[in-house]
């Protein structure tokens, strides 16, 4: 039984919740409150970080379900005291040894000092706070690591400032272990690995080289070629944001994932590189039409008297050609006609196209009344 469900009701999901629980509801709800979304609050942006990279961890979550949240943030429980065991030879009286002076510098701040065999205490404290920062980091591993899909709306989030270009990154640091108040200030010990030197704090994660960005078009575009325009977002080496219109010219036929590269478009790094931009294409859903490689699909409905009776329709091909179709026998469900070469472009050499498949539905009445039953029934 955990000990608190806190940060399992902060992200709306039960103490049992799996990995892929996790991950789906951070994705719904990072997206939600992420700060540059009309919906956004920087709090509750935080919070719900907060709770995923602590409930995502399988070691910080064991310490989160045995002793609470508190305990989380430290990376275990606070330490029990020690009873006194008659401290080292000599008992301590006026140094550790290597030139470490005793009772009132490094170790004043575990209370105490410890000159022959006190009570020998660590001052617990509550961990790091969780900043803005430490959460819009989380953000950026999260969809660098594949969290968010083709169909998450990102609309409106600032592009490279949210996704990692905009330099947010950055654990919060260690604080040089000069000021942490329960150690009484160790003066920086440079150079100890992953502490960032116990001086300067942990690294930020590297910045992308590449900004992926999703460029959405209508298979109406993709069939004849278009020219999109879009508006992003840089920031220079001065740190300063500036906005930029890009140009792409859509050719006929592209499908979904495509892609188009802009070198040196992007962010500027702490290296002094660039990002380059790079736009993916993505097939934008249609009311009628459905794209199946190169041929372009469609249903049409008809009613029971037209199935039986025969039908006469003008119809539509994706790129706004006008056909006519005719039937004067009985159709089938099911059954499909096929115009050839009435499809999506090859975008290697648009003159060759796919087909476009009708496939026909029939409605069926909900009820039949006395006279049309004993019609069908005189007649079939």
């Amino acid at each position: 039984m955990v000990k608190e469900m806190k940060l399992y009701n902060l992200l709306g999901v039960a103490a049992t919740a799996s990995e892929a629980d996790l991950k789906k509801a951070y994705r719904k709800m990072a997206l939600k409150y992420h700060p540059d979304k009309p919906t956004g609050d920087t709090e509750k942006f935080k919070v719900i970080s907060e709770a995923f990279d602590i409930l995502s961890n399988a070691e910080k979550r064991e310490i989160y379900d045995t002793y609470g949240l508190e305990a989380a943030r430290r990376g275990g429980p606070a330490p029990e005291d020690f009873g006194g065991s008659g401290g080292a030879p000599g008992g301590m009286p006026g140094g550790m040894p290597g030139g470490m002076p005793g009772a009132g510098s490094p170790f004043a701040g575990f209370g105490g000092g410890a000159p022959g065999g006190g009570t020998f205490r660590f001052s617990s404290g509550s961990g790091p706070s969780f900043s803005a920062d430490s959460a819009f980091n989380i953000f950026q591993q999260f969809a660098q690591g594949g969290g968010f899909d083709d169909s998450d709306d990102f609309s409106g989030i600032h592009g490279f400032q949210s996704m990692g270009g905009g330099g947010r990154g950055g654990k919060p640091s260690m604080r040089g272990m000069g000021g942490m108040p329960s150690m009484g200030g160790m003066g920086g010990m440079g150079g100890m690995p992953n502490m960032g030197g116990m001086g300067g704090g942990r690294p930020a994660s590297p910045e992308p080289s590449v900004y992926s960005v999703k460029l959405p078009v209508s298979l109406a575009d993709l069939a004849k070629g278009c020219t999109k325009k879009m508006k992003i977002k840089r920031k220079g080496a001065n740190g300063q944001t500036s906005e930029k219109i890009l140009q792409i010219n859509v050719k006929p036929g592209w499908k979904a994932g495509t892609k188009v590269k802009f070198a040196k478009e992007g962010d500027s790094k702490p290296d002094g590189s660039v990002q380059d931009v790079v736009f993916v294409l993505e097939e934008k859903p249609d009311p009628v039409f459905t794209r199946d490689g190169n041929d372009i699909k469609m249903d049409l409905t008809l009613t029971f008297k037209e199935a039986l009776c025969g039908f006469s329709k003008i119809i539509e091909t994706i790129d706004g050609k006008k056909i006519k179709i005719e039937n004067k026998k009985p159709i089938n469900p099911g059954h499909v006609i096929k115009y050839p070469s009435l499809g999506m472009p090859l975008s290697k050499n648009p003159s060759i196209r796919g087909d476009f498949v009708i496939t026909i539905k029939v409605e069926f009445p909900s009820s039949l009344t006395a006279s049309q039953k004993e019609a069908i029934e005189k007649n079939f």
